[in-house]
């Protein structure tokens, strides 16, 4: 579970031990992965919980600690939730926003996957990505983050179809915001267009996710919104994208403000 640390990583991974699994959380930090699994055996009698403290930017690492996890444990699923967020108007984000988006959601998602797919049982194995809403539409003041979550969504159609015939499920779940320390952290600075268009979709409980993250696993479905608003909202921009835009649109204007310039 890569950004298992926190947010929808570590509730995912809660309700996995809570299954009697047994998982091992990756993340950079080493005091956060700690607290995690001390939250995490807290909650669940003799939770399984191992940890992994490698940067997912970092393909070479990524190899190196995949293949010592492998050597003393099987690994069945693969669980893509590592993120950062950037947000704010084009003109003004660095170019480094750009770069640290892709290189962490969407390489590291690819670096993820090359390094553990040796190990993984073929046929038997799983692949999660857990992409977002912003990876099928767009979102003021996301142009990072919508850049990177589409990649991610593109890529994971595609993988799937080479890993299918060697029994490997590639799953892709694409839910909207939810309360996260990711998302504590952008209230913070959110642009007010950012704020209004995002919340156009009512936040889904990170439970929520989670629960319909791991039913995924369960009954095989290769892609899923989290939450029945946004997959009804996500549906309906698909099937009817004028009137998406158009609310999209009304949602920016009631607030609008843009970047300052000088």
């Amino acid at each position: 579970m890569t950004g298992g640390s926190s947010g929808l990583g570590l509730e995912i991974s809660r309700q996995l031990v809570e299954r009697g699994v047994g998982v091992t959380i990756l993340a950079r930090d080493e005091a956060k992965l700690a607290a995690a699994a001390e939250t995490l055996r807290a909650e669940v009698t003799d939770a399984a919980v191992r940890t992994l403290s490698v940067d997912v930017s970092d393909p070479d690492a990524l190899v190196e600690a995949f293949g010592r996890l492998a050597a003393d444990h099987p690994i069945d699923v693969v669980i893509n939730s590592a993120g950062i967020m950037r947000e704010g108007y084009f003109e003004t984000l660095p170019a480094s926003a750009f770069t640290d988006v892709m290189d962490i959601n969407f390489f590291g998602t690819v670096n993820t996957i090359r390094a553990v797919l040796p190990h993984l049982p073929h046929p038997g194995g799983r692949i999660v990505n857990i992409a977002s809403l912003a990876g099928l539409t767009g979102v003021f003041g996301y142009t990072p983050y919508c850049a990177a979550k589409h990649a991610l969504v593109g890529f994971t159609n595609a993988l799937r179809f080479e890993m299918e015939p060697q029994g490997i499920g590639v799953h892709l779940i694409c839910p909207g915001e939810f309360d996260s320390p990711l998302v504590e952290a952008l209230d913070a600075t959110r642009t007010p267009e950012n704020r209004a268009h995002t919340l156009t979709i009512p936040k889904v409980p990170v439970e929520t996710i989670a629960r319909e993250t791991l039913a995924a696993l369960d009954s095989g479905r290769d892609q899923v919104i989290p939450g029945r608003l946004p997959a009804l909202v996500s549906a309906g921009q698909r099937l009817l994208p004028a009137a998406g835009k158009l609310v999209g649109r009304r949602k920016v204007a009631q607030v609008y403000r843009g970047p300052e310039r000088h």
